[in-house]
């Protein structure tokens, strides 16, 4: 791939870019909705694969309104969130944190860094915090209850995002939230779970690359 020297901004998903925690919120999920049954708890799971990138809320919004629908004995909306949260908080501050990070962080200088995702926004933030992550994105962490359209939106409007700027993500929705906002889209194959997505990006301009390590120039890292 060709230096990202050019981009005054880059924005990461959290979610199989960042964070190798695809499973563990996958795994959440279900868990969550196991007080419907296994068959309603791999239904939730089936969407929420389907429409990576987007809220828990909306998520469990479906659940309850259409997977589940009225009169269904089962945990609240509210016990559905609380259980998700506590199962998930868990799995991120302990999950893979891509390779190469770092070393990306000091190849791109130029650049304010920032995540935006479906998670939950202060959850998000405790987590990196935790982690020692927070330094990396001196452009913030921002997530859920607003949705990706929103965020870049805002964060354009008030320039906290400059153009040129490069989104790095791993869904469609990543690909089309950084396409309605102007943004370059970079698709990172490696944790990804869309199953079709060398179909979905073949007439599409996107970079494919597999993982964060592979955005590293190579000839710049130290042996």
């Amino acid at each position: 791939m060709n230096k990202l020297s050019k981009y005054k901004s880059i924005v990461f998903d959290c979610d199989g870019v960042v964070l190798d925690s695809n499973q563990v919120k996958t795994q959440a999920f279900y868990n969550a909705a196991q007080s419907f049954g296994n068959e309603a708890a791999q239904m939730l799971v089936e969407y929420h694969m389907k429409n990576g990138g987007i809220s828990r809320y909306k998520k469990f919004n479906y659940f309850m309104s259409t997977i589940i629908g009225k009169g269904t004995d089962g945990d609240t909306l509210e016990a559905l969130l609380a259980l998700f949260a506590k199962e998930v908080k868990k799995g991120l501050l302990h999950c893979k944190v891509a390779s190469g990070l770092e070393i990306l962080r000091k190849q791109t200088k130029q650049a304010n860094w920032m995540i935006v995702s479906g998670g939950d926004q202060d959850e998000l933030r405790d987590v990196f915090s935790e982690r020692d992550l927070a330094k990396l994105f001196d452009g913030g962490i921002f997530g859920s209850p607003d949705n990706k359209h929103i965020i870049l939106e805002r964060e354009i409007r008030c320039e906290n995002i400059q153009l040129p700027a490069l989104f790095v993500g791993d869904s469609k929705y990543d690909y089309e939230a950084a396409n309605r906002a102007g943004l370059d889209f970079v698709f990172l194959t490696e944790l990804s779970e869309v199953k079709d997505w060398d179909a979905f990006f073949e007439n599409k301009i996107v970079t494919i690359e597999k993982d964060i390590m592979s955005l590293v120039y190579k000839d710049e890292v130290e042996e």
